[in-house]
C-alpha cells in the first residue's frame, strides 16, 4: 500500500545541497552494489526462472529491512526521512500535536513577524530543496513548527502592536496588501521609534521562531555531518 507523502520545499546552502546529493547517489551506488555480491551469492546460474524470482523478491525484502535499520540509506527522501525523525525526537518534538487553528499552517510565506532566514546569493540560501516525507511526519513538523513558535509570534505581534515593523516591512506589507506606499508610510510615522535596546530584545525573540524549513535543515546538517547514530525507524511497527 502507497504511503502517503506531504512535500515540502525548502532553500538550503549550495554547499549543503550539493553535499546531500552526494551522499544519496553514494547511498544509492552502495545498495546497488550489494545487491549485486548478493545476487551472485545465492543465485546459481542454472536457476530456474521462478527460483530466480524468489531469490531476487527474498533480496528485495532484505533491502527493504536494512532501510528501515538505516543500514541502507535509500533514496535521498528515504535518508531524510530518518533524519528528520531524528532531529525532532532529539529537540523532544517527536510527539503527538493538537491542530493548530483552521488555516494558521497554510498561511503563504513566513511565519508573523519573522525576516528571511538568510539572503538569496552568496553566502546565503542559493538552492532549493525539494522532499516529500510521510503524511504523518510532515504534519508533525508542521504542527510542531507551529506550537513551538507560538509564544514567540504572539511576543512579536505585542512588540509590533508597540513599536511598528520598520519602514522595510511597511512597505512590503503595503504592496502586498494593494496600499499606495506614502499612505502606509505616512500611517506608521506616528508611531514612536524602538531604540536600540528594544530592537535587541525583538531579536532575541526572533530567535526562538522555529518554521518547518528550519527543521528540515537541521534535519540535513544532522544527516551531512553525521552528527548522531542514525536510529531505527519505527514508524512501521
Amino acid at each position: 500500500m502507497a504511503v502517503a507523502k506531504m512535500s515540502f520545499h525548502v532553500a538550503l546552502p549550495e554547499d549543503a545541497m550539493t553535499r546531500l546529493v552526494e551522499l544519496a547517489e553514494a547511498e544509492q551506488k552502495r545498495e546497488r552494489k550489494w545487491i549485486a555480491e548478493r545476487r551472485r551469492e545465492l543465485m546459481p546460474p542454472s536457476a530456474s526462472r521462478r527460483a530466480a524470482a524468489d531469490i531476487r523478491r527474498g533480496i528485495r525484502v532484505e533491502v527493504a529491512a536494512k532501510r528501515r535499520t538505516g543500514e541502507f540509506g535509500g533514496s535521498r527522501d528515504e535518508l531524510l526521512t530518518r533524519a528528520v525523525r531524528e532531529e525532532l525526537r532529539a529537540r523532544g518534538l517527536d510527539r503527538e500535536w493538537p491542530d493548530p487553528p483552521e488555516g494558521e499552517v497554510d498561511a503563504p510565506g513566513r511565519r508573523w513577524g519573522t525576516p528571511p532566514s538568510q539572503p538569496l546569493g552568496a553566502g546565503g540560501y542559493n538552492a532549493r530543496l525539494s522532499l516529500n516525507l510521510p503524511a504523518d511526519l510532515g504534519e508533525t513538523v508542521r504542527r510542531a513548527a507551529y506550537w513551538t513558535s507560538k509564544p514567540a509570534v504572539e511576543a512579536l505581534q505585542e512588540w509590533a502592536d508597540r513599536w511598528g515593523d520598520g519602514p522595510e516591512v511597511t512597505l512590503r506589507e503595503a504592496t502586498r496588501d494593494s496600499i499606495p506606499a506614502a499612505l502606509a508610510l505616512l500611517a506608521a510615522a506616528g508611531r514612536p521609534s524602538a531604540p536600540q535596546s528594544v530592537l535587541e530584545i525583538r531579536e532575541s525573540i526572533r530567535q526562538q521562531v522555529v518554521t518547518t524549513g528550519d527543521l528540515i535543515r537541521a534535519a540535513v546538517d544532522r544527516l551531512i555531518l553525521d552528527r548522531q547514530p542514525k536510529l531505527p525507524d519505527t514508524s512501521s511497527r
